[in-house]
């Protein structure tokens, strides 16, 4: 394939992951062309360490108002050809549904055929790009992913699946089994942003993924959307290694019964876009009345374990019932958990 890829990276303070991930993407074996890094504002000396080697030149300004871009070069480290490196320095934290939307906005704007989207924790097989672009010479394929896999090497295979958006409860998608993983390829409706790599022209049809929702399901929203178009194709020999150390899922009821600490405030907002989010979904792509009795499900099953379990009961529930209520009507406040913890 002929076509320029760029990859696009969101990072939030992980610097040191960020840097596997930068480097795997250097080694590809199917070179690429550019990367689009969007730094959401990290506060742990992220863009000092990009400084020290050598993918940027000068540090952005300190107190900027908006978005800060520079172009610098970097070598491909199989050929030692130049990739475009673009980095982007956020004036605020944006979630990694503002990061994608920004990444992708500006390698969309910059004319790259294919963009190649992935966390900074996230680090590429050096044959991942090659077994993806394989089977990019089918017109109706939109979107071609990674299989994502943990550090022991088992599959990630609730990140890749089909569109269940009318079961009641926290399922949005029926994931991929290991039996799915015996083939070549999987034509899928869903993969997660990690190791997905989109076609310009689906970004003409489709537009941007939806910003507002800052944090979670994003993916899925862009992936639906994408679906309508032509085809999702999971390549099952391509592989990235998803650095993700966490155990528990947002919904998943495990959540419920692991002791929160009453600064531990980073669980709260998660909570809240999370299940702002699920039932803005629900409500948009499925119903009303699945919105409402998946709700029926999840709020009091939260509830329950803030009551037994949680320090700050009130703010809490007051979380949970405000995301719910926010994803009922719509409403995209992203500054609310920080006022409902500070008021």
């Amino acid at each position: 394939m002929s076509d320029s890829v760029c990859a696009v990276v969101v990072t939030y303070n992980r610097k040191d992951l960020l840097m596997e991930c930068l480097q795997a993407l250097q080694k590809q074996t199917r070179p690429i062309q550019a990367i689009y890094l969007i730094d959401n504002f990290s506060t742990d000396g992220t863009p000092e360490l990009l400084l020290k080697k050598g993918y940027i030149k000068q540090l952005p300004p300190q107190n900027i108002k908006e978005p800060w871009e520079k172009e610098f070069k970097i070598k491909n480290l199989k050929d030692g050809k130049h990739i475009k490196f673009h980095y982007v320095r956020m004036h605020e934290n944006t979630g990694g549904a503002g990061g994608f939307y920004e990444g992708i906005k500006r390698g969309y704007e910059k004319g790259y055929d294919w963009l190649w989207l992935m966390d900074d924790d996230a680090e590429a097989k050096v044959d991942a790009l090659e077994k993806l672009v394989y089977y990019s010479f089918d017109p109706a394929v939109m979107v071609l992913a990674n299989l994502k896999v943990s550090l022991d090497g088992m599959p990630q295979t609730n990140h890749r699946g089909w569109k269940n958006i009318y079961s009641i409860g926290t399922k949005v998608i029926k994931e991929i089994s290991v039996k799915d993983l015996q083939n070549e390829t999987v034509e899928i409706d869903h993969c997660s942003f990690v190791g997905f790599l989109v076609k310009k022209r689906a970004i003409e049809a489709a537009g941007l993924p939806c910003k507002k929702f800052f944090i979670h399901f994003d993916d899925v929203e862009y992936s639906f959307r994408l679906r309508k178009i032509g085809k999702i194709l999971l390549v099952t020999k391509s592989i990235i290694v998803h650095k993700d150390k966490s155990k528990v899922e947002l919904l998943n009821k495990k959540i419920l019964f692991k002791k929160r600490n009453r600064k531990n405030f980073n669980s709260y907002w998660l909570s809240y876009y999370g299940i702002r989010n699920l039932i803005y979904l629900k409500r948009t792509q499925a119903s009303f009345m699945v919105a409402l009795f998946s709700a029926f499900i999840i709020i009091p099953r939260f509830i329950l374990g803030i009551i037994l379990f949680d320090d700050n009961k009130l703010k809490r529930i007051r979380f949970v019932l405000n995301a719910f209520w926010d994803g009922i009507r719509g409403v995209f406040d992203n500054g609310k958990p920080r006022k409902i913890l500070y008021g």
